[in-house]
């Protein structure tokens, strides 16, 4: 399918691809493309999705300037015209989808706020009552709203592992007490900020993933920030407690693969066409009502 990026690969220079990102090491900076790959279950899809790496980048671009009164980030450019060489001589491969970036020593947790009880906390809370250790009110229904949000951190896994929930203790242990007050306080500050302006484009924000890097003594937001693939987004006019969610993400696809009883390991299969336009759109959807921007692709 046109319009798709799987990977970027930029002659001599050595690449990282993750899941869905792929990195470069400029020493004290970090190039970062977000590719059209999809990932679903941990596993990393053969059909890419039109324009997914392009809304990514451009989503997290808008909430790294509308957080910035309260955080500092790792954002230098985006602009592949302000790229060092041989980067700006790329524009096919990077235009509307990569970042040059601050290199940070990245803090080894990773910071999810909950503001519903949904996913792997209402699993956890239908046998234990808590969500990695906070007691929750009896009686909540699924992707019921909590009465205020909670910081529930997970491992950072290695890629193709999956990330483990922890208390608050244990993050500490991991991190330290003021490191670890620090990114619990911020992420719940900027989620609030993010979910009351969400709220006013008709959107409810049920929770999200915050990386943290440290640099030069202090602590900045890092890599993506409240997208469709870090964050659960639902329309807030179709919310109703009690039953899972429609959502601006890969919700299309994990439907298919459980319709097709895919085993949710080794190699991804190819998606049907039909399942990767409303992916797309989706994903193109959750920037222009956010935004309110109309998606015009770069590439």
């Amino acid at each position: 399918m046109s319009n798709v990026v799987l990977k970027t690969e930029i002659p001599g220079v050595p690449v990282k691809h993750g899941k869905v990102r792929d990195v470069y090491d400029l020493g004290d900076k970090l190039l970062i493309a977000a590719s059209d790959r999809l990932s679903a279950f941990d596993v990393i899809m053969k059909t890419g999705i039109p324009y997914k790496g392009e809304v990514l980048t451009r989503i997290s671009k808008f909430w790294f300037n509308y957080l910035a009164e309260l955080v500092e980030n790792h954002l230098i450019a985006d602009d592949v015209k302000d790229f060092p060489k041989p980067f700006c001589d790329f524009p096919e491969q990077l235009a509307g989808r990569s970042m040059l970036v601050k290199k940070t020593r990245v803090l080894p947790v990773e910071c999810i706020v909950r503001s519903y009880i949904t996913g792997s906390g209402w699993k956890e809370y239908q046998q234990q009552g808590t969500v990695c250790g906070i007691a929750l009110p009896v009686g909540l229904k699924q992707c019921e709203k909590l009465p205020e949000p909670i910081f529930t951190p997970s491992t950072k896994a290695e890629q193709g592992a999956h990330d483990e929930n922890i208390d608050f203790d244990e993050c500490v242990k991991i991190i330290g007490k003021e490191k670890a007050e620090y990114i619990r306080d911020k992420s719940i500050a900027i989620f609030k900020k993010a979910q009351d302006f969400a709220a006013k484009k008709g959107i409810l924000l049920a929770d999200t993933k915050f990386e943290w890097g440290e640099i030069d003594g202090r602590i900045i937001l890092i890599d993506e920030v409240l997208t469709p693939d870090s964050s659960r987004f639902w329309p807030a006019d179709k919310y109703e407690p009690g039953r899972d969610q429609e959502s601006f993400d890969k919700q299309f696809v994990r439907n298919y693969l459980e319709d097709i009883k895919f085993n949710k390991s080794g190699p991804g299969v190819e998606l049907p066409d039909d399942i990767v336009e409303k992916t797309s759109a989706k994903y193109i959807e959750a920037y222009e009502r956010l935004t309110g921007s109309v998606f015009e692709p770069k590439a």
